[in-house]
């Protein structure tokens, strides 16, 4: 081959990324290229994005190459840049939402080989499918097939990356990231190996102490690709594996459909409550419940959100206040560094009950949870410090002192 584009999307890493590794071995020229494009919504991850785009251009650039950067949609970019190239190939890292999916049979449509690569999950999504369906639906079945397939080799980063001179580069708009995480895949590698060395092994204990935060927070890495989640699975002990099967479990959901984020799963005739009050006192932490305004805050100031109160605060929203789960997918898709479509809408289905959980009709009772994730407290007063004095017998209930509720509202339920 003479020129092959590599289009990145959700793969920003040169460390086992399959179709940059294809590309580098049979390609003479090689030209990566990132396309900036408006019609993607990026929330408040573009700081992120940014930061992850300036650390792959260095890395590139170490090895002899370049990132190439464009802005506009991104089919049309990149068939402009094959046009003024003359390449006849295009290799991608295969993804699975409904606007990933268009934008592969849209480059699969026009006049140019699309070689499409594993790296977003660790199992391509379509290669387990059950007997007689064409994915899993439920995740221990998935979880047992998964455990069980074969994995693809990790792909060592090129060596060089030979890219033809004399091209525009393209400009990366903006400065620093002001994110309180930053993004690249050298911070990710970083982070990764520490906490793997520090705290893997208490991960199964340790993961739902809200207070402690022993999660690994690599998952807004693992959402722009800065880490291969198949590199990572071979470091992982069997309960932070689990937590990468599940992510692989939404992806394969996903991939069979990709209306997941607008769509009910598995429609159950939900009468969903319009309140609009209710939804914004709960959007920015003010719902009187003191784990989930805590949950909700730290969502709004960070970026990112424990993973336990993930789950107390999605199953307050639709649970408690029977308000749309796509409110509140919506919401932590625009602030999450991490939200990705499969993962965020594949979750808050589980939650509301539409999708993937075989007891629709479970619930999360926010005080219980609180008690026993977060007992002192601890959580609470960091995220929501006008409770940071409140006595520890009242810290989760402070409507049940006089006192206490002058400077907090009270509870919606």
């Amino acid at each position: 081959m003479e020129t092959v584009i590599v289009l990145f999307n959700r793969d920003l890493r040169i460390h086992d990324h399959p179709a940059l590794s294809a590309a580098c071995a049979q390609a003479r020229e090689v030209v990566p290229l990132f396309v900036l494009d408006p019609a993607i919504p990026t929330g408040h991850r573009t700081g992120f994005l940014l930061d992850c785009l300036a650390d792959l251009r260095e890395s590139l650039r170490s090895r002899g190459g370049e990132l190439f950067v464009r802005h506009g949609d991104t089919v049309t970019e990149t068939m402009r840049l094959a046009h003024h190239l003359g390449a006849r190939s295009v290799f991608t890292s295969a993804d699975v939402s409904a606007l990933a999916q268009h934008r592969q049979r849209r480059l699969a449509a026009e006049p140019i080989e699309l070689r499409t690569f594993p790296g977003v999950t660790v199992v391509p999504p379509g290669l387990l499918r059950p007997a007689g369906g064409d994915h899993y639906r439920v995740f221990t079945p998935y979880w047992r097939a998964w455990t069980q397939a074969t994995r693809r080799p990790t792909a060592p980063a090129p060596a060089t990356v030979p890219t033809p001179g004399g091209l525009d580069p393209g400009t990366l708009p903006g400065g620093p990231s002001r994110e309180r995480m930053r993004g690249g895949e050298t911070l990710a590698r970083q982070r990764m190996r520490s906490w793997i060395r520090q705290s893997l092994d208490g991960y199964a204990a340790a993961h739902d102490d809200l207070a402690g935060d022993h999660t690994s927070r690599l998952s807004p890495y693992l959402r722009f690709g800065c880490l291969s989640p198949l590199e990572l699975s071979l470091h992982g002990n069997a309960a932070f594996t689990r937590q990468l099967c599940w992510r692989d479990f939404h992806h394969q959901v996903t991939y069979a459909f990709p209306e997941i984020g607008h769509r009910d799963y598995r429609p159950r005739g939900h009468q969903w409550r319009d309140d609009p009050d209710a939804a914004e006192a709960w959007a920015h932490g003010m719902t009187g419940v003191p784990i989930v305004d805590a949950g909700m805050r730290q969502l709004l100031a960070e970026g990112w959100m424990h993973n336990r109160a993930r789950l107390i605060t999605a199953a307050y929203l639709v649970k408690h206040l029977h308000i749309d789960w796509r409110y509140g997918a919506r919401h932590f898709f625009q602030h999450l560094l991490d939200g990705d479509v499969a993962n965020n809408c594949g979750n808050w289905q589980w939650v509301a009950g539409t999708g993937n959980d075989t007891r629709p009709n479970r619930t999360f009772n926010p005080i219980r949870q609180a008690k026993r994730f977060d007992p002192d407290g601890a959580y609470v007063r960091r995220h929501v410090p006008e409770l940071a004095d409140t006595p520890t017998a009242l810290i989760h209930e402070p409507w049940l002192a006089d006192q206490a509720t002058r400077a907090y509202p009270a509870p919606l339920f």
